[in-house]
């Protein structure tokens, strides 16, 4: 393969990524509104649907950004790895990272290093879990 192909298939990879995760958050939009009605007709109560809505479409977000990162990585190391480049993909894993923490903070109402690893997956999975006696 000619590096003109190998880079032409590396941005094809890299923009599979972004389709992957723009195919993720809408699809995880409509589970977290899916999950949301399920949680008012079960409990019919408001602030349940609306926390199992906040905390579904958030780890959503979350999912979302880390395959982003996963895209921004492949275009700037694999497709053209020049300082300025790997500069700009740290400012990018900077600012999502914070947007991260942001989110996980928001949603989990602690700071990310003051409970268990929780991933974005285990987030959505504990939303959709029915309340307890239930």
């Amino acid at each position: 393969m000619t590096e003109s192909g190998y880079t032409s298939a590396m941005l094809v990879v890299a923009q599979v990524f972004e389709v992957i995760a723009a195919a993720v958050l809408m699809v995880g939009l409509v589970l977290a509104f899916v999950l949301s009605i399920r949680a008012y007709r079960r409990d019919a109560d408001g602030k349940a649907a609306y926390r199992t809505l906040r905390q579904t479409f958030g780890g959503v977000i979350l999912l979302g950004l880390e395959i982003l990162v996963a895209g921004d990585l492949i275009r700037t190391v694999a497709v053209e790895p020049t300082f300025d480049n790997v500069v700009v993909l740290g400012l990018i894993v900077l600012i999502r990272t914070f947007l991260s923490f942001s989110l996980e903070i928001e949603i989990d109402g602690v700071p990310p290093w003051r409970r268990g690893l929780v991933s974005g997956v285990t987030v959505i999975k504990n939303a959709a879990q029915p309340s307890p006696g239930q």
